[in-house]
């Protein structure tokens, strides 16, 4: 028997295959490889995925195991399902940020600000924890204000946000204020301007509550990104912890080939 077009495609596509011995259900496993096609662009906004019965046959599943797969993705925003139509994705791509730039790094932030809306789910006054107090360079038990935010693009999650500030700036915003402006703007309001910034990004796997609000399972993969932010004395004046969904956020770095003492090393620019 003979593979369509389409079939034949499809394979050159998905080249991974999914192992029946697993703990991780056949479904998921496909969905797994799928997302990162399309996260990766390789299936980029716009095209057709594989149909039901083309993922039947690339991986030799049932049909109820392929439909269930693309059924996630769906459930995702990733992709749209009509029937006669096919499974569309949906996914424009994720928001990105220049690191190692700091003025790109602000433009990246605004730009985040101005297309996504934020609920507060926390806004409190609590004792600095060492590691806080480190940060910002206080003695441990100092208040600072904390505050934890969840923002959304078109209602889907992107990030949760937790800060901290210490106490004399956090006494200079409201909470209403901190729905309707970025906190960098808040802190420069009370005369930090703002100069640099350290920071710090991993990879963690999401809590119950991290899952909870960023609507994900339970260890599914994030983006953590630690940053401690300093005004023009270089005095900290935010610790701010993000951890954001992958699939909708990645950080690019410009890299420069430089030369220093006949080594070659890339640096960022």
């Amino acid at each position: 028997m003979t593979k369509s077009a389409s079939d034949t495609s499809a394979v050159r596509t998905l080249q991974e295959a999914v192992h029946e011995g697993s703990p991780t259900p056949l479904y998921y496993q496909i969905y797994v490889i799928l997302r990162d096609k399309i996260t990766s662009r390789v299936y980029p906004d716009g095209s057709l995925l594989p149909s039901e019965h083309e993922l039947e046959k690339i991986f030799g599943v049932s049909r109820i195991t392929a439909k269930r797969a693309l059924d996630e993705l769906a459930s995702e925003g990733l992709v749209t399902r009509q029937r006669g139509r096919g499974t569309r994705v949906t996914f424009k791509g994720p928001y990105s940020s220049l690191a190692g730039d700091m003025h790109g790094l602000l433009e990246d932030l605004l730009t985040i600000i101005k297309e996504t809306d934020v609920e507060v789910l926390e806004f409190d006054y609590v004792p600095a924890s060492p590691s806080t107090a480190d940060a910002l360079k206080i003695k441990t038990g100092d208040m600072v204000q904390k505050a934890v935010r969840v923002r959304r693009r078109k209602g889907t999650p992107l990030a949760y946000v937790t800060t901290y500030v210490p106490e004399d700036i956090g006494r200079s915003y409201t909470l209403e204020e901190l729905k309707d402006n970025p906190l960098v703007a808040l802190i420069e309001r009370d005369g930090h301007k703002i100069s640099s910034a350290r920071q710090t990004i991993t990879a963690t796997l999401a809590d119950s509550t991290l899952a909870e609000a960023l609507e994900i399972r339970v260890g599914s993969p994030l983006l953590k990104v630690i940053r401690v932010v300093l005004d023009e004395n270089d005095k900290p004046v935010e610790l701010i912890t993000v951890h954001y969904r992958p699939d909708l956020y990645q950080i690019h770095l410009n890299l420069t080939r430089a030369r220093a003492n006949t080594k070659n090393f890339w640096s960022t620019t």
